[in-house]
């Protein structure tokens, strides 16, 4: 590098002593004395009191050292008060020095938008103060201690799971009879209503469309279905408009209620003989829970089974009082696609007692919780005996395999 003449020098080093300004204007043309730290981009996921604290808030500052340099607030609030119903605004914020505004309509109701906030830290803390007014309704903002994410601890929080599994090795972590599709707000109307008349279940409450939805743009609807259709709807769902994902999730079934046993006795064909088998397992029962079975049915849309007995109430004979027993099943292939085993899923019986003896009745209520009822360990050993009558398996939970 060639050196600079000695009158250059000179000529520097009586510019800077006679005008301190000159170096630091110099310093600031140099990105890196103008930021310590760089650009970075910081977020806050909760502002206390908007929305009477049930608003999902996610503020995202763009920041140049420590000045703000922009900013844009996301929230997700109630419709109304009470409502399930969400609506979203999100606003890009100008700002100018502590001050942050803006405006936007919210993306459901259309409703205006106007944010007014102040912006204070303290150390390591952030206090917001002003207001946001949706449509008339306007809320106080006061807000402090708040803290903020590096972009990757917020990325590392947004982690979700939408449960569905498109093609399970078996049933054992998902539940033959549960099925969800994921599927593009602007198409969920339409897809809701072609359920309409299908043997389908649909869970009211994944209805509901969350600020967790309302962001990705895709909403999860849960259905029940009989297992034995349960591929066929899958295949047909996926290729449906605004479809993104399809496949099975958890459900009813427990794996120490089930059993896995051989189908080649259960089966007409390609068919499971539900009556067949429903009348094998309600033998047994009526064994293990001394009572008569009464009734037994499937649910035409989820393939649940559904098998009521009755017998005598013992705790107080002479009142010759009647205990009603219920007992939910299912009995699906053990997995999607060809399988040579079936499993059969048993829930806890639900017993409820009346008096049906002639003449006047004893009016009586039931004040016990479901977890006082069964206190026999596997209902009289009513899975082990369905097990050893069906030459079927138990599920190890310690090993995660079949016994």
């Amino acid at each position: 590098m060639r050196a600079l003449p000695v009158c250059s020098i000179a000529l520097l080093a009586a510019l800077l002593a006679v005008s301190p300004e000159f170096a630091s204007a110099q310093m600031k043309l140099s990105p890196k004395a103008t930021a310590p730290g760089g650009i970075e981009t910081r977020y806050f996921t909760s502002i206390d009191g908007l929305m009477d604290g049930n608003a999902d808030v996610i503020l995202k500052e763009t920041r140049q050292g420590k000045t703000v340099t922009a900013a844009v607030l996301d929230v997700c609030y109630p419709i109304a008060k009470s409502s399930d119903r969400k609506d979203r605004f999100v606003v890009n914020l100008h700002v100018a020095g502590q001050a942050l505004t803006g405006t936007t309509q919210s993306i459901s109701e259309k409703s205006p938008v106007s944010v007014k906030l102040t912006r204070k830290q303290s150390v390591d803390t952030f206090e917001f103060r002003g207001q946001i007014a949706i449509g008339q309704a306007v809320t106080e903002v006061t807000s402090s201690d708040n803290s903020d994410l590096s972009e990757r601890e917020f990325l590392d929080n947004q982690t979700s799971d939408d449960g569905i599994t498109p093609q399970p090795k078996d049933f054992t972590d998902v539940s033959p009879e549960a099925i969800a599709v994921k599927v593009k707000l602007d198409a969920a109307t339409d897809f809701l209503k072609g359920l309409k008349g299908q043997e389908v279940e649909v869970t009211l409450a994944s209805l509901t469309v969350g600020c967790d939805a309302l962001r990705a743009g895709e909403q999860t609807i849960n259905m029940s279905v009989d297992p034995e259709r349960a591929g066929a709807l899958l295949s047909k769902f996926k290729a449906m408009p605004g479809v993104t994902a399809a496949g099975w999730t958890a459900g009813m079934v427990e794996m120490d209620r089930a059993i896995r046993f051989p189908a080649a006795d259960w089966r007409e064909g390609d068919k499971i003989n539900k009556g067949k088998l429903a009348t094998a397992v309600a033998s047994v029962l009526s064994r293990t829970l001394a009572a008569k079975p009464v009734s037994q049915n499937f649910n035409p849309a989820t393939g649940k089974l559904k098998l009521v007995f009755k017998r005598p109430n013992q705790d107080y004979p002479a009142l010759d009082l009647t205990d009603t027993i219920e007992v939910a099943g299912l009995v699906s292939p053990d997995k999607p696609g060809t399988t040579d085993k079936l499993m059969l899923w048993i829930g806890s019986p639900a017993t409820t007692t009346a008096d049906e003896s002639s003449g006047a009745k004893l009016n009586l209520s039931d004040d016990a919780s479901l977890d006082e009822e069964g206190d026999l360990p596997d209902d009289n050993g009513s899975i082990e005996a369905l097990a050893k009558e069906l030459k079927g398996q138990r599920w190890d939970a310690d090993k995660s395999e079949w016994k």
